[in-house]
């Protein structure tokens, strides 16, 4: 049946193309997209409106504040409904070069895309546990299954939140939540594309990625590689010696 739809990066060009391939599917009656500057998304609302019948809300969301994550929750749930499916798509690349030098900078990516993310999975798992339901979506990347040299910042800490959100849906089996963690490639999107980044080999689209993420969920998939044929490589990725792999690109 067709129900709320919570985007935590409402800007998140993989979240926005997911959201719209669920209300295209009649999978979502409303989404809710979260993020800084809530007011600034009506380009993304109207897009999933487009896709079919939809209510679309938004609401002011800093995933750095921590803190505030139950409170959030709280607002959502009370003016939009308790959320059946909790897509988590914020995150930052940083800046590599940066990141070796400025500890700052290097603790900002890290908290972003590890910290925060722990922090927002074990509140929205917790309160889907309590109800019996739910289906929560995380991105982490290919980036994380063996940190390279090139990236290892962002890659840390996208292994920290694969191995977190793997030890998740464990737990959560047999409660009636489920937990789909989606591992892509490279995507080609304002993200990359603002960082300066030519695509790299397997590269893929943000509605490629939400194209076979709908398709996952809908299978109740655990684990889905974007494109598929990273599976495979990424068993090549594990064994290569040391010596190569620190001179593999990002």
């Amino acid at each position: 049946m067709p129900g709320t739809v919570l985007v935590l990066g409402g800007r998140s060009e993989i979240g926005v193309a997911l959201a719209r391939r669920l209300v295209a599917d009649g999978r979502a009656s409303t989404v809710v997209l979260a993020a800084r500057r809530a007011d600034d998304l009506a380009a993304e609302s109207r897009s999933i409106t487009a896709a079919g019948p939809a209510a679309v809300a938004t609401v002011e969301f800093d995933a750095d504040d921590v803190a505030a994550h139950a409170s959030f929750l709280d607002a959502v749930e009370r003016d939009h409904g308790v959320p059946d499916t909790v897509v988590v798509a914020f995150g930052i690349l940083g800046d590599q070069q940066r990141a070796e030098n400025d500890a700052e900078h290097a603790l900002a990516v890290v908290h972003t895309d590890y910290a925060a993310q722990v922090g927002v999975l074990t509140r929205v798992a917790a309160r889907m546990r309590q109800r019996g339901h739910g289906e929560i979506v995380v991105f982490s990347s290919v980036a994380g299954w063996r940190v390279r040299r090139a990236n290892y910042v962002y890659g840390s800490a996208k292994a920290g939140l694969d191995g977190f959100s793997t030890g998740l849906a464990d737990a959560l089996r047999g409660t009636g939540v489920h937990l789909t963690l989606v591992r892509p490639g490279f995507v080609v999107g304002r993200m990359t594309a603002d960082s300066g980044l030519s695509p790299a080999p397997l590269s893929s689209t943000p509605e490629q990625v939400a194209d076979a993420v709908a398709a996952g969920t809908a299978r109740r998939r655990d684990v889905i590689w974007v494109p598929a044929s990273l599976r495979a490589l990424a068993v090549v990725m594990r064994v290569l010696p040391a010596a190569v792999w620190r001179r593999m690109p990002r």
